[in-house]
């Protein structure tokens, strides 16, 4: 089997950068496109607690904008030396979006972190990991980056 493209989204925390080396390992095994996926979470829910609508749209936004420079810096610092490389920022629910986006892009193979951010995030937003291993209609590599020895 050859994947030509692996999609590989991250949170930008830490653990996302602990991930990196099994992404460009695969990557030059099979001589993949990588592509690097950021979701900014919808805040639209926001909207029916009173919140003004407006304000929420451009909270999104500067997540948005904020998540395209984290993106830019992140692809520079760890996929320097990887040509193949394409960055993707999106609004939406995680889990939703790589789906998404796997369909959209014809991705062939997913390689995530079992954890992302901690504590209060993972208590209200569930795990992104799961839902996706449950509705990923291509092969995926889950990887734990609290649990690489360094």
């Amino acid at each position: 089997m050859i994947f030509k493209k692996i999609l590989f989204p991250v949170d930008l925390s830490e653990a996302s950068s602990k991930i990196v080396p099994y992404v460009t390992e695969m990557a030059k095994k099979f001589d993949s496109e990588i592509h690097i996926l950021f979701v900014a979470r919808a805040f639209q829910y926001f909207t029916s607690i009173y919140v003004p609508h407006p304000s929420v749209d451009l909270f999104e936004n500067a997540v948005s904008e904020g998540g395209r420079k984290s993106m830019e810096e992140f692809a520079e610092k760890y996929f320097k030396e990887i040509e193949n490389i394409k960055i993707a920022i999106v609004n939406g629910d995680a889990a939703e979006e790589i789906i998404n986006y796997i369909n959209e892009k014809d991705i062939d193979f997913l390689i995530m972190g079992t954890h992302g951010r901690k504590g209060l995030d993972k208590l209200i937003f569930g795990s992104v990991a799961e839902k996706v291993t449950k509705a990923t209609p291509i092969p995926m590599m889950l990887v734990n980056p609290h649990k690489i020895k360094e």
